[in-house]
């Protein structure tokens, strides 16, 4: 039989807690008999063993209870900033990896921007050497273009332009221009060689002055007038003694120079409102679809339609070449300028014209080692510094003060 301190009728011996008529306080209690009085739940502290391997000073240390060494929290303090230079790294790597991917890829959209154009001169003066039609050829790639235009928009690579009546106004002046512009550039490549129309467009800067002072009144620094006297000179010097020149292919050359900068001046003069205004890329597209319905009726009303299969095979060329040159020099054509406006959406102006400087001495190079251009000593300086005055104008452009 249980005693009674082990069935709770009697206090332990050494229990000073008052007691109290009632039931016990967890319901399990004798009625009418005296229980002890017990705490509130959740504020009695109970002794814990210490673990196995652990002091008790290490336990109370360990909930809080003891304070740690000074030693202990410059460790910890050290492992903190441990883990904030971990995170700072991870962050500082992650933009590096970013910043190198653009790096890349901008270098990757400059290679493309250079072989386009690259195989566009090639293919495209293939052709002209045996297909003497430049209006025709001009159309076939306008045609192309507005093809590739079309498919962007309906497959929604690029977003559909919503055009008003305003700005078509506004475009049409100048997609003449830019028909006129390739125009007597094609015009020049069925006349001289790749090399010399290259040579002769690099006075491209010097008409961007001209026209800009007329037209837009603003005048060059000196240092800028300066920049253009290597370029007019070298490109002389390059036309004494080029081989393959004759004066329709240096005039048009120099006309092809004459509207594409009229072109900038225009788009400037004719500038739609900021709300209004259309990116580069689609400005690009629609002037090319209006290009190609500017150019038809040219086209019929001069040389008429000279790339049907009929008149191929009767001048008694290759069907499947012809085409195939035309094509690819096409969309080369489309491609190099697209690749144009992504690469000046990505960098400043001045780095862009830095870059077409360069891209313009790839050009010449490479047409000369593949068409065997015969080039002389002469020549060839007069070509380096025209090149070299168009890089000093596109550095001192960057140094033109701003107008007050």
């Amino acid at each position: 039989m249980q005693s009674a301190a082990a069935t709770g009728i009697l206090r332990p011996c050494g229990d000073k807690r008052p007691l109290v008529n009632g039931p016990s306080p967890r319901g399990c209690g004798l009625v009418g008999v005296r229980q002890p009085r017990l705490p509130p739940r959740g504020i009695c502290l109970s002794a814990v063993a210490p673990r196995a391997g652990f002091s008790s000073a290490a336990s109370a240390r360990r909930i809080g209870l003891v304070p740690v060494s000074p030693e202990q929290e410059g460790t910890r303090g050290a492992r903190r900033d441990v883990a904030v230079a971990a995170g700072k790294a991870a962050e500082a790597g992650a933009e590096e990896d970013g910043g190198l991917a653009k790096t890349l890829q901008l270098g990757a959209l400059f290679g493309l921007w250079y072989l386009f154009n690259i195989y566009f001169n090639i293919y495209n003066k293939q052709v002209l050497k045996v297909f003497p039609y430049p209006i025709n050829i001009t159309n076939v790639q306008f045609a192309v273009g507005t093809v590739i235009a079309l498919f962007m928009w309906i497959t929604g690579i690029l977003k559909r332009p919503k055009i008003s009546g305003a700005q078509l106004a506004a475009i049409l002046p100048l997609a003449i221009v830019h028909t006129m512009g390739n125009l007597f550039t094609n015009m020049s490549l069925g006349k001289v060689a790749v090399s010399f129309t290259h040579t002769i467009k690099a006075m491209e800067p010097f008409f961007s002055v001209l026209l800009s002072a007329l037209f837009l009144g603003e005048m060059p620094t000196p240092f800028v007038v300066l920049s253009l006297v290597p370029i007019v000179g070298g490109v002389a010097l390059a036309s004494l003694t080029e081989a393959s020149f004759n004066w329709a292919g240096f005039w048009s050359a120099m006309a092809s120079n004459v509207t594409f900068q009229s072109r900038n001046v225009l788009s400037k003069k004719l500038m739609v409102k900021k709300e209004e205004s259309l990116d580069n890329i689609t400005l690009f597209s629609i002037i090319t679809v209006m290009s190609f319905f500017l150019l038809v009726p040219v086209t019929l009303l001069t040389e008429g339609v000279k790339v049907t299969p009929t008149v191929l095979q009767s001048a008694g060329l290759n069907l499947k070449q012809i085409y195939t040159r035309s094509l690819i020099a096409a969309f080369c054509f489309h491609a190099y300028q697209q690749v144009s406006y992504m690469i000046l959406s990505r960098v400043s102006p001045v780095s862009h014209s830095v870059g077409n400087c360069v891209k313009r001495v790839v050009v010449i190079v490479t047409s000369v080692l593949f068409f065997r251009t015969p080039v002389s000593p002469i020549n060839s300086l007069g070509t380096g510094v025209a090149l070299a005055g168009v890089f000093l104008y596109s550095q001192l452009k960057r140094l033109k003060p701003k107008a007050a």
